[in-house]
């Protein structure tokens, strides 16, 4: 029997107990033990719930019982989690989050504590909820050295950018009826602004790098600027518009973006929607691979959790994860990457569609059927460049980026 402790009964970790509850006999099988949840620990009591027999308040029972082998660690946020999971660590218990935060943080400092101990910190539910891209990273793509990987890391934004497109709706509108559906949180900030896709792209991007991405360090847009009018311009294009989290290789330089972008139809992640989250990765020998499902929600991302622990019960005393150096990688300043541009510029296409040429190079005119604006895609440039191009021009709307 492998006993072990979950540290939160939130969504999440009432959702691992509801997995082990419920899949028990073929997660053992898998596991070849018995996996026994011996205490969840919680500031709450949960009385006439069966779990409440279980439930503790002092971390210091999980720390000093030998008998607990893995913790589970489900409360969210950076303290007190990443104190509690770096003394588990150090007591000798192998441990799963699913936190993005502690991972994005902390996660070198983690790592190294538990390879200098025989232990795991296994994190697949950080960053993709269900989809098992982590662990495809650490294991099955081992031989590859990955030179991009870009995803829809976000399941709120995208159901709310899904909405938007295919019903012409608001921003407004579409984030109350994500909070309505219990997708978006009363305060979204977090998902709306960008902030969560940074986290997890930085996490992939210490894993493919090898080294320490802060997520601070990564540009980061957010889609509370998104109109219905720019999903106009984007259908007109044969377009859509996607939250994208964006890692690539350019030389020796690695470079992470989080922001809106156009996506064309032969784009892998076009068609992914509503609160559907996407990974695509092009390793140098494997080429291309999707990786789509859930990217969030209570059983999904508890499913991830605890395929970490059975991962974690078959390897008890053999370190299995693939590390990140604690020195900080320097990312690829963002005013270096190129690509093109799709900008909204106030006035008339006919009068000003010229003028627009003369500061951006020959360009492509889209128009959207409204009078008192048009559009334009640029040709290939640096961020600097357009910067330094678009000052020039009054009247500039919006801006959104082309992933290609």
């Amino acid at each position: 029997m492998v006993n072990i402790a979950v540290m939160g009964y939130g969504t999440v970790g009432s959702g691992v107990v509801e997995v082990i509850g419920t899949n028990g006999d073929v997660i053992n099988q898998r596991a070849a033990e018995e996996i026994n949840i011996k205490y969840v620990l919680d500031l709450r009591d949960f009385p006439g719930d069966p779990i409440q027999e279980k439930i503790i308040h002092d971390v210091d029972i999980i720390i000093n019982d030998p008998e607990i082998r893995i913790v589970v660690e489900v409360m969210g946020g950076i303290e007190p989690a990443y104190t509690f999971v770096k003394r588990c660590l150090e007591a000798g218990k192998s441990v799963v989050t699913s936190n993005k935060a502690l991972v994005a943080k902390h996660g070198a400092e983690l790592l190294s504590i538990a390879r200098d101990r025989n232990l795991n910190f296994l994190f697949e539910a950080s960053v993709g909820g269900g989809i098992p891209i982590i662990r495809a990273l650490n294991s099955s793509l081992t031989a590859d050295r990955i030179e991009v990987i870009t995803g829809i890391l976000n399941g709120t934004t995208n159901y709310m950018l899904s909405k938007m497109f295919y019903e012409g709706a608001d921003y407004d509108e579409v984030l109350k009826e994500a909070q309505d559906n219990g997708y978006a949180e009363r305060n979204p900030e977090a998902d709306v602004e960008g902030y969560d896709a940074c986290r997890k792209i930085a996490i992939l991007s210490s894993l493919i790098s090898g080294q320490q991405v802060d997520y601070e360090d990564i540009h980061t847009e957010g889609i509370t600027k998104i109109t219905s009018r720019d999903m106009l311009y984007a259908k007109k294009l044969g377009m859509t518009i996607k939250l994208i989290a964006s890692s690539k290789r350019h030389g020796g330089h690695l470079h992470a973006i989080v922001a809106p972008m156009l996506l064309s139809k032969e784009h892998p992640l076009y068609s992914v929607d509503d609160v559907f989250n996407a990974v695509f990765v092009h390793g140098n020998m494997l080429g291309d691979a999707m990786f789509y499902g859930s990217g969030a929600g209570k059983l999904p991302t508890a499913s991830a959790v605890v395929a970490d622990v059975v991962d974690e019960a078959k390897h008890l005393h053999r370190n299995i994860m693939t590390m990140w150096k604690n020195e900080k990688l320097e990312l690829l300043p963002i005013e270096d990457t190129e690509k093109r541009f799709f900008v909204r510029i106030s006035g008339n296409a006919e009068a000003r569609f010229k003028e627009a040429e003369t500061v951006f190079g020959p360009s492509e005119l889209v128009t959207a059927g409204l009078d008192d604006e048009f559009g334009l895609v640029t040709g290939v440039m640096t961020e600097r460049e357009y910067t330094e191009k678009a000052a020039k021009l009054d009247g500039i709307l919006h801006m959104i980026r082309i992933e290609e």
